[in-house]
């Protein structure tokens, strides 16, 4: 068995995406329904997580949607710092995690998040070298951007639905602008 010893562990909690080049960092998350993909250039050792509630559209965002929540948004974020980073496009390889059809009564938003990286991935020419998508619970993920190892915890039928709990959380609205009208008596 291959053990990875991370000093440091970095957990990626959903509208976030992190880059590192620390050999010593392990990334973490908790998915319901949302999705991560994992990144890394394993030749420059540098590599990354996000943690996306919604496909998202270039429409979504410019209705001013809040674009941490999309993965439009997130997956252009964490490519681009990869890049920044001394990552190379063509030696991208990637993993993807979650989708999980959590509440049977809902439409299966996971299954649409999944199939959203998959084929953002295949259109940015970004090799898929491990998946683990779908079923009915969540998932505990652990991700050695040095190594590329993920291992994943399947989470009990409680821990999904407090983990869709906080996945349902209402965004905070936007605060208003100043009034900055004159008002005569």
């Amino acid at each position: 068995m291959i053990q990875d010893v991370a000093t440091k562990r970095v957990h990626v909690i959903q509208g976030e995406f992190k880059v590192v080049t620390d050999p010593d960092v392990v990334l973490s998350t908790i998915l319901g329904s949302c999705v991560a993909a994992c990144m890394r250039d394993p030749v420059a050792s540098v590599g990354g997580m996000n943690h996306f509630l919604l496909p998202g559209s270039a429409e979504a965002l410019a209705a001013g949607g809040d674009a941490t929540r999309y993965g439009v948004h997130l997956m252009e974020l964490l490519i681009n710092g990869l890049l920044k980073k001394g990552a190379r496009r063509d030696r991208l390889e990637a993993k993807i995690f979650g989708g999980a059809k959590t509440i049977a009564r809902f439409s299966n938003v996971g299954e649409q998040n999944a199939r959203f990286a998959r084929q953002f991935l295949m259109d940015e020419g970004i090799r898929i070298v491990g998946e683990s998508t779908g079923g009915e619970h969540g998932r505990k993920l652990e991700y050695w951007p040095s190594s590329g190892r993920a291992r994943q915890h399947q989470l009990s039928g409680v821990e999904t639905q407090r983990t869709v709990a906080m996945e349902q959380r209402p965004v905070p609205a936007p605060p208003k602008p100043a009034d900055n009208g004159i008002e005569f008596f």
